[in-house]
């Protein structure tokens, strides 16, 4: 019996396949025949012929057969992408087809706007960023050593733009394009942003004393970069051996050393570049500093209040001024009286055998807040730095909150008031966490039992104590008329 033609026509053990290859790589497309027998197996590209039975006919040095009838393609490039095809002579051909795909990896190219970008503050910018590759690159931009001016990280695609720019977004931008595909591409863009100068003083009050040294500090930024001058008032300053600047980085420094009484005064820096021109005022003062509250904000008396502060200053403090009044919704009314303060102070307005009188007038007689109450307390001058200070506050209300400034002079004039009032509550007052304005009284007492119980007590350890007292000065009388005798 003669065996089945069909069945003896070679069959393809192989399948066709897509294979995604990088550059330079290499490729192998299989093709594994059963029964070839006689036919011809050949590989095809389009209408090229590539190799022929065991024969190749392509002239690319790239291409070979391996192990059998296996095509190879050395050295990939983006050229050799494409349908590869098995070809079986047969009466009726038959082929298997394999897909090349290369993988290239990403590469930017030169974007529009260069490796140096420069505009002028205000101004909108874009940064473009061109990519090749295959797959398609993905192009993420991000700032060295800094955030985005959007506080972002990263931000994804083909351009970044910064609407309105300042010289904060001055930098280097870097365009990174990712494909999966060998290593990430970058590219760098340096963004200049041309401003006026802009200063910061680094204190606008400087505190200093005769003889001692004064650093007045500003912080200037400009692109270009700006000359700085220093100035007393309208008149500006020469270096002499006394009075040197330094200049580091954005940082300038006007050195005063030992300091005259004269020197005390307005200075200014003043910046200037082709694009503008600024000032900042520094003032150079032997005056205090600002009084800070050391005392706890809750009292310990119901109406009293022992205040404590410190001022610091290298000239010594002769007298300070306290003020304080209540904090209340209520109207107040005043009527004058007179509080007790030990005689080693002198203390003004009104006084009377150690004694201070409060001025009539000093609580209005409407309105949301008491009017101040002033003390003017002189003191023994010190040649500390830091000089502290307590008063005894008399006549308070319970369950009140009060309010108190303190100034403080020594011969170069009065200092600052603090930019705040201390505040502070007499004992019986609680501050609700909801509201810091709000007192509330502590809660009365209530059990009749145990008040009873007290006043008891009381009235017994008054009797107990009137017997001694009697005895005691009977004792004495004694004792003086037997001496007489």
């Amino acid at each position: 019996m003669m065996p089945n033609v069909e069945e003896m026509l070679p069959t393809f053990a192989t399948t066709g396949k897509t294979l995604r290859i990088p550059t330079k790589d290499t490729v192998v497309f299989p093709c594994e025949v059963n029964n070839l027998g006689k036919y011809v197996l050949a590989w095809k590209r389009g209408n090229a012929i590539l190799t022929a039975g065991p024969t190749k006919v392509s002239p690319d040095d790239r291409i070979r057969l391996v192990e059998g009838y296996n095509l190879e393609i050395r050295d990939v490039q983006t050229t050799d992408a494409g349908d590869y095809i098995c070809h079986i002579a047969t009466l009726k051909p038959r082929e298997i087809t394999h897909t090349l795909e290369v993988l290239v990896p990403p590469r930017i190219q030169r974007s529009k706007t260069g490796s140096m970008v420069e505009v002028r503050k205000g101004t909108m910018v874009t940064l473009d960023c061109e990519a090749s590759g295959n797959p398609v690159p993905t192009i993420t931009w991000t700032r060295k050593n800094n955030l985005l001016p959007s506080g972002e990280k990263s931000f994804t695609g083909p351009s970044y733009t910064i609407d309105q720019t300042t010289r904060h977004h001055s930098g280097t931008y870097i365009c990174t394009a990712s494909n999966g595909v060998g290593n990430p591409a970058q590219e760098q863009t340096n963004l200049v942003v041309h401003y006026p100068p802009e200063i910061e003083v680094e204190k606008d009050w400087v505190h200093t004393g005769e003889g001692r040294e004064a650093e007045l500090v500003c912080i200037v930024h400009a692109e270009p970069p700006a000359e700085v001058h220093w100035y007393r008032n309208t008149l500006r300053l020469d270096i002499t051996e006394r009075r040197i600047t330094e200049n580091r980085g954005s940082r300038h420094t006007l050195i005063i050393r030992k300091v005259h009484s004269t020197d005390f005064g307005n200075y200014s820096c003043f910046a200037d570049n082709p694009i503008g021109k600024n000032r900042q005022f520094v003032t150079l003062s032997g005056k205090p500093h600002p009084a800070i509250f050391r005392s706890n904000s809750n009292g310990k008396q119901k109406d009293s209040y022992n205040i404590t502060w410190a001022v610091s200053s290298y000239t010594p403090i002769e007298e300070y001024k306290l003020s304080y009044r209540s904090v209340s919704e209520a109207p107040q009314t005043f009527q004058p009286h007179y509080i007790s303060y030990p005689n080693k102070y002198d203390l003004k307005p009104g006084k009377k055998d150690g004694d201070v009188m409060y001025a009539p007038g000093d609580y209005e007689g409407s309105g949301a807040r008491s009017k101040w109450k002033n003390f003017t307390i002189q003191t023994t001058p010190s040649d500390q730095f830091t000089h502290s200070m307590s008063f005894l506050i008399t006549d308070l209300d319970p369950a009140t909150q009060y309010e108190a400034k303190v100034i403080a002079k020594n011969r170069f004039g009065w200092s600052e008031p603090p930019r705040e009032a201390f505040r502070f509550t007499t004992k019986g007052a609680e501050t609700n966490p909801d509201s810091a304005n709000d007192v509330y009284s502590e809660p009365e007492m209530r059990d009749m039992g145990v008040k009873k119980a007290m006043n008891e007590a009381s009235q017994t350890f008054n009797s107990i104590y009137t017997k001694i007292f009697v005895a005691f000065v009977s004792m004495m009388l004694s004792n003086f008329y037997m001496s007489g005798l």
